[in-house]
């Protein structure tokens, strides 16, 4: 009888997941003697994120930025980052190039749109600040998926991207865009995104689990070896309403298979320095807490990921 693992997306199908989808397709996770489920967040209309879904045990697996990580293991959640999905930061802040807000210092007053993610508007803040921006600005809140929208309408100044997915869709419609990349101004941001899975299950479940992360690791080096194929297996697969064109996939994959494998072509290992820089940036910025509001003076990253399943 095959292991039963069920992973929650973060967003409905797109090429941050292709790995997961060649290796479903291909028979990648058959052989490795798992049934594999991809649960995709509108399926109750993102009512719980992928982190909350595992801490529920509505599913064995999560994808999500390491920000959920430190926030489950600081309210004492023991969740586990088993495998980064990306090897490095894909993301940027962006302003429509016409509205000449060229500096992150220029967002002062302005309009952010916000995912209202875990530490993300003291991030803006300090990009803000470190730029020599005074760090104030307006967070607003639209629905997640019209996050994208709302930049593009002019309700928003500013918000956060991932290159390989709205960069291209910008880059197809002729849209001109202003991109910050955090580490461009000193802020060290962490793997986003992770696999994610509660330890207690990973530890129950250790052999199922290095099944799939190798059967995953196949299935994102195809990805690279064959962006265009990959993309068309992730288009078939997944078959979501939201993928339309497949020329804008293989596009979008071109890009996002350059940032799957690390500099040794490995996928999903995580480098202990990126986990450590990240949280001693976030505890010098005193935005870590003890569950009692506390501040948290040091933290050992070791209980925030392991890369013992790979």
């Amino acid at each position: 009888m095959p292991t039963r693992i069920r992973l929650a997306l973060d967003w409905t199908p797109n090429t941050n997941h292709t790995g997961f989808y060649v290796a479903l397709a291909n028979g990648n996770y058959e052989k490795a003697d798992l049934q594999v489920e991809l649960i995709s967040p509108d399926a109750d209309d993102y009512k719980l994120t992928p982190a909350r879904r595992v801490a529920a045990g509505e599913a064995d697996l999560a994808i999500a930025p390491s920000e959920s990580i430190i926030s489950f293991q600081t309210n004492n959640v023991p969740m586990l980052a088993v495998a980064a999905v990306l090897a490095r930061d894909a993301s940027a802040i962006v302003t429509l190039k016409q509205s000449g807000l060229d500096r992150p210092s220029r967002l002062d007053g302005k309009v952010y749109a916000s995912y209202n993610a875990r530490y993300e508007d003291e991030i803006i803040r300090q990009l803000i600040i470190n730029d020599g921006g005074r760090g104030q600005f307006v967070s607003h809140k639209p629905a997640r998926l019209d996050i994208w929208h709302a930049l593009l309408t002019n309700e928003a100044d500013a918000t956060w991207i991932f290159l390989p997915w709205e960069g291209v869709e910008a880059e197809q419609r002729d849209i001109q865009l202003n991109q910050f990349l955090l580490e461009d101004y000193e802020i060290p941001y962490g793997y986003s995104p992770v696999l994610a899975a509660h330890s207690d299950w990973a530890t129950e479940n250790a052999d199922a689990l290095r099944r799939f992360l190798s059967a995953t690791a196949e299935g994102f080096a195809f990805a690279v070896r064959d962006p265009d194929e990959a993309a068309r297996i992730l288009f078939d697969t997944a078959a979501h309403p939201s993928l339309t064109s497949l020329d804008f996939l293989e596009k979008s994959q071109q890009v996002a298979s350059g940032y799957y494998l690390d500099a040794e072509g490995q996928w999903g290992v995580m480098r202990r320095d990126i986990w450590n820089t990240f949280v001693n940036w976030l505890i010098r910025n005193h935005l870590l807490n003890h569950p009692d509001g506390d501040l948290i003076q040091q933290y050992d990253v070791s209980r925030l990921y392991t890369n013992d399943y790979l």
